[in-house]
């Protein structure tokens, strides 16, 4: 004789198999807060580029020239027509270039303090050690969640950025660092790091709000040493004579000699420097994976 289960209870078996459990649902239980804020982040920044690609167009139409008097089709320079400029698209993108670009900073002081720090501190950490979850798979939980959101959440707010930009004129040149840090693999590689260096610094200071400050301070270092050096981690190009000069309009210059003997990033060195400072990122990110698993090892039992 063969026993059928109730629709109802294979229903409930099928949806509870979908439910996070263990360390994963844990971390995002108590974290809802910054899960919800996080999402309506990404929403609120990916509708907005949407609104964005949508009046670029029109946009683009307001970046006309003029003359004075007018003259070969183009309208006075006094004209309303020449001096209304669509402001929003440009605001718009750029704030959303520059909060990717930040993102390290809010990401690090948050790892520090309430994803690690916090639990270190108030004794929740240990009482989930004592509960089956052993301490490298509660750090493990800790580390895999959020860095799977932000990967989400970052790479296709960039994706969505890179569809909607015009042309540089309206939006910034593609070496200025907002603009670079917001379209390309950099964008999901900075916070990476921050999560990791944060959650270092938790597991080091074991309070929330130091966490917080120490892991804010080191993204805050390792932003402003990337930034300068940049322009080193590819080889740059010399320009000797005018043959250059459809080169420079689209390229990095870094230094200020004159137009017959320049030294340029050209357009298509945007690809070998992301990919160079996305590595850069990697290692920092995983050398400090490495470095809290090895420091939480050495401090329990």
């Amino acid at each position: 004789m063969t026993a059928t289960l109730p629709a109802t209870a294979t229903a409930a078996t099928r949806s509870s198999r979908l439910v996070p459990r263990g360390p994963a649902w844990v971390v995002l239980r108590v974290h809802r807060t910054a899960l919800v804020f996080w999402g309506l982040a990404v929403t609120a920044a990916v509708a907005a580029l949407i609104w964005m690609h949508a009046i670029g167009d029109e946009a683009r139409r307001g970046m006309i020239g003029c003359a004075e008097p007018p003259s070969d089709g183009l309208p006075s320079c006094t004209s309303a027509e020449a001096i209304t400029v669509d402001d929003t698209y440009q605001t718009v993108v750029s704030m959303i270039a520059t909060s990717l670009s930040y993102s390290i900073f809010f990401v690090a002081a948050w790892a520090g303090g309430a994803l690690v720090g916090r639990e270190l501190e108030n004794g929740t950490a240990r009482l989930a050690w004592t509960q089956s979850v052993t301490p490298a798979r509660w750090l493990a939980a800790k580390l895999t969640v959020p860095a799977v959101l932000i990967t989400a959440g970052t790479g296709g707010v960039a994706l969505a950025h890179v569809w909607a930009r015009g042309d540089d004129d309206m939006v910034g040149d593609w070496y200025y660092s907002d603009v670079f840090l917001g379209t390309g693999p950099t964008a999901v590689a900075y916070p990476l790091a921050g999560l990791a260096l944060g959650a270092l610094a938790g597991l080091l200071l074991r309070r929330a709000l130091p966490a917080a400050g120490v892991g804010f301070a080191v993204a805050l270092v390792l932003y402003n040493v990337l930034e300068r050096s940049r322009e080193h981690l590819w080889p740059a190009v010399t320009l000797a004579d005018s043959g250059g000069m459809e080169l420079l309009r689209s390229a990095w210059h870094l230094d200020s000699g004159a137009l017959t003997h320049s030294t340029v990033h050209p357009r298509s060195h945007f690809w070998p420097l992301q990919l160079v400072e996305t590595g850069i990122l990697l290692a920092v990110a995983a050398t400090a994976t490495l470095a809290a698993f090895w420091l939480l090892r050495r401090r329990t039992p």
